[in-house]
């Protein structure tokens, strides 16, 4: 599978900010990450989290699968998956896979999430997130979910629906990792 390494990811998230003529203070005060962590991450001198990355996709008003989306793809409606982005939380061993082929844009966003024994991530700023949805289905192992103030235990089958404008976290209470999917799709106005 192709790991999505710091500089790949630097280079995306620069862009992003570039396309919609932010400068580092404008993104810092949308995603509420300090200007010298962007642009410690922009210059690939630093590696981001999970929940780092989840406030500057809130910020710039995009999901985290377009960060990990290669713009210079095809639009392939196939995403075999030696060829799907992976990258791993340096912080917490939380893995993502995006599943989505370059194709399905605008369409449902899926992602193979695995989450370390005894792992937590907490994604506070879904507030660029708003009108999105999305369903977390359990594979393997367990899930505590938690969506604002509501936890919810999922176990493998399981599978949880959520708007996603409130903090979310997610913690795997057992001594296996734990594997679920996610799907992100924009809800009705």
């Amino acid at each position: 599978m192709d790991q999505t390494d710091g500089m790949t990811l630097a280079r995306r998230i620069k862009a992003a900010r570039g396309a919609r003529g932010w400068t580092l203070e404008a993104l810092a005060e949308a995603s509420g990450v300090s200007r010298a962590m962007i642009s410690k991450i922009e210059r690939g001198e630093a590696s981001p989290t999970a929940a780092v990355l989840v406030r500057l996709a809130g910020g710039l008003g995009v999901t985290l699968a377009s960060l990990f989306a290669d713009e210079g793809a095809d639009g392939s409606p196939l995403a075999r998956a030696a060829d799907q982005p992976v990258w791993t939380d340096p912080a917490t061993g939380y893995r993502r896979r995006t599943v989505s082929p370059t194709g399905a844009r605008g369409a449902a966003e899926i992602t193979d999430v695995t989450v370390p024994a005894g792992g937590r991530v907490v994604l506070d700023n879904a507030v660029g997130w708003r009108g999105l949805g999305q369903q977390v289905w359990v594979l393997a192992g367990s899930i505590e979910m938690s969506v604002g103030p509501q936890t919810t235990r999922l176990d493998p089958g399981d599978c949880l629906f959520m708007r996603v404008d409130q903090p979310l976290v997610f913690h795997n209470p057992g001594s296996e990792p734990a594997r679920y999917a996610v799907v992100l799709s924009r809800l009705e106005p």
